[in-house]
């Protein structure tokens, strides 16, 4: 069939009335989606053809990322969220694809409820490590417990990290439920669940591990308790049930030891590791010789890694969905252009004019957003736009309501330069971070999402928020620039972000070949330092 004439709208919207009558027309007109009204005769014929077609011109497992076969109604957001971004995802590489249905079967032959996984919590409750006792399935199932704590952008991240490790190692990923995990997310994996059943577990005080506790890997090394020299890997020795990995931002150097091939020796033969971190890890995965090559052929572009493991992951469910899809129909589905931005207000900081100035410095300076018109011309009648065909959406995202509140101001009381029509949204404000409220949790999360939909993205210096939100969107955002005192704009206001991937906050500074301190932003070419943390680290793509 002969593709319609795109340089003639009368001439598309007949073929159209021939192929799907006047009456589905009309109702696709009528069913208030204003791009229809406003889109250029290409952009009509796309929408059109895409409301017709609905899901069938979608990529639903984003390129084989998702697995095939769940309940579309038990997670309305694993399929449908494609259908809500404009930017096509990151196609994942063949061999990541791969590794993940492998991944999906190791989970349901040793996850939960499989003699697998009763034979391993024996051994975990008897203090062995079983070391070639269990047979078939039960030998080769090793575990990994990602405890969930701090904020819900740490969460994400954690576990993110603790996936990605799970598979370049082997194991079976089990979430701590703590903090509305479950209520939050859907199950990433068919057949099978990755919370933790806390019924029955033998560590019973697992969510307690600290820096302090006796069986964290850095205790065991200073106790010797453990031994990664060739003698003590030459004579075998005893394997502990369990190590607790404790990677938070107080880790010792020892703790961060586990960022060296040596000890990840020792490591792999441990049955049950529990996992403690609120940063962001896997740069310090690629310092590690052995995982270099695996990490090469599942990512060869370095920078996709969260951006694929956290679509992988991270569904939001039913309940959050909702919020999501509901929010984003109403504010953002008509505008042409969507910008985000994710105001971060760290501690007790007041409403800050300095901020503000920054924020609009950055958006009108990298033309995010337009610039006012001038007092003079605002109040002149001949200066006013007529209705205008451009149309742009700003979603602000912040504890505070006063940022929104002075944007919306800014644009509702001077016409935008230009004429632009300019909206501007918050969905929220909950004045002060709540750890582990449900319903904070909720809107958080649906926040984030909703900032991924967006086509261009602005975050805050440091923010897990931030982070979560561009790798899910796919996208290098502009980041503000903490400033050095709060009365205090920098110049510039913001800068372009190297890539996607959020930034590991408390790396190792160890060069582990060496055996000596060093500066790990600089040992291999997929890691460097961080734009908004001088001393943090960060995946990029040289290629």
């Amino acid at each position: 069939m002969a593709k319609p004439n795109r340089g003639a709208r009368a001439g598309g919207v007949a073929r159209i009335v021939l192929l799907l009558s006047v009456p589905l027309l009309l109702l696709l007109l009528l069913s208030g989606d204003r791009r229809l009204l406003m889109a250029s005769d290409s952009e009509f014929l796309g929408l059109i053809n895409r409301r017709v077609s609905g899901e069938r011109s979608y990529d639903k497992l984003l390129g084989g990322l998702l697995a095939d076969g769940f309940d579309e109604r038990s997670c309305r957001s694993r399929y449908q969220s494609v259908m809500y971004r404009r930017r096509p995802s990151r196609r994942p590489a063949a061999y990541l694809v791969s590794k993940l249905r492998q991944q999906e079967a190791l989970q349901r032959r040793c996850g939960p409820g499989t003699a697998a996984y009763g034979h391993a919590l024996e051994q975990l409750r008897s203090g062995k490590s079983g070391g070639g006792g269990a047979a078939g399935a039960q030998q080769d199932c090793k575990y990994l417990v990602s405890i969930s704590y701090r904020g819900l952008g740490n969460r994400i991240l954690a576990t993110a990290s603790a996936f990605l490790y799970a598979v370049l190692t082997g194991r079976a990923l089990l979430v701590d439920p703590s903090n509305e995990m479950g209520e939050l997310f859907c199950e990433p994996f068919p057949g099978t669940t990755w919370l933790l059943p806390p019924a029955g577990f033998p560590l019973a005080s697992y969510t307690n591990f600290s820096v302090a506790t006796a069986e964290s890997y850095g205790n065991m090394l200073r106790s010797k308790a453990i031994r990664t020299d060739a003698a003590a890997a030459a004579a075998g020795g005893d394997v502990p049930a369990f190590s607790y990995v404790h990677l938070d931002h107080d880790a010792t150097d020892q703790d961060k030891l586990f960022f060296c091939d040596e000890d990840q020796r020792v490591l792999r033969n441990i049955p049950w590791l529990v996992m403690r971190t609120d940063n962001y890890i896997v740069p310090g995965l690629f310092l590690v010789a052995g995982f270099r090559e695996e990490l090469g052929r599942m990512f060869p572009e370095p920078d996709t890694a969260f951006h694929h493991a956290a679509r992988y992951l991270f569904h939001p469910s039913n309940h959050v969905w909702g919020l999501v899809a509901r929010y984003h129909d109403a504010y953002l589905a008509a505008a042409q252009r969507r910008v985000g931005i994710q105001v971060r207000v760290f501690g007790s900081q007041p409403d800050s004019p300095a901020l503000l100035e920054q924020i609009t410095r950055c958006t009108q300076k990298e033309r995010l957003l337009p610039e006012l018109l001038a007092a003079a011309e605002d109040a002149d009648p001949a200066a006013q736009p007529g209705p205008s065909r451009k149309t742009k959406a700003v979603l602000v995202t912040s504890l505070k309501s006063w940022y929104y509140e002075k944007l919306k101001g800014m644009y509702w009381e001077r016409a935008a330069a230009g004429g632009e029509a300019v909206s501007v949204q918050q969905p929220s404000h909950e004045e002060f971070q709540r750890f582990g409220a449900r319903s904070h949790d909720a809107k958080a999360w649906a926040e984030m999402y909703l900032l991924s939909l967006t086509d261009a993205l602005v975050t805050t210096a440091w923010s897990t928020f931030g982070y979560v939100a561009q790798g899910l969107a796919g996208v290098r955002p502009w980041v503000l620039y903490r400033p050095d005192n709060e009365t205090h704009v920098p110049d510039p206001p913001c800068g372009r972000d190297v890539s996607m991937e959020p930034c590991f906050h408390a790396p190792p500074f160890y060069d582990c070949r060496l055996k000596r301190g060093a500066d790990t932003g600089k040992i291999v070419p997929q890691v460097q330092h961080c734009i908004d943390m001088s001393w943090g680290l960060k995946i990029v793509h040289r290629g």
